[in-house]
């Protein structure tokens, strides 16, 4: 049995996400709220970097579903 294979176009059409229609990879994605989250995590100390740097990873989680991941 021999299965169709889609054109380019019709795979990308399939395959767009209108919160994400660039297509960015979730590494590529809200680099100003990473990058500030990350620098955080950084110069606070391990023990108290989860609360002092909630409201950046937060921040950071709310950019990435407005890109559409379901992280």
């Amino acid at each position: 049995m021999r299965v169709a294979n889609p054109t380019k176009g019709e795979t990308s059409a399939k395959l767009t996400n209108p919160l994400n229609p660039e297509g960015l990879k979730p590494c590529c994605a809200c680099p100003e709220t990473k990058s500030a989250r990350d620098e955080c995590f950084l110069r606070t100390d391990s023990g108290e970097a989860s609360e002092a740097c909630k409201n950046l990873v937060q921040a950071h989680i709310a950019c990435m579903r407005g890109y559409g991941f379901n992280i």
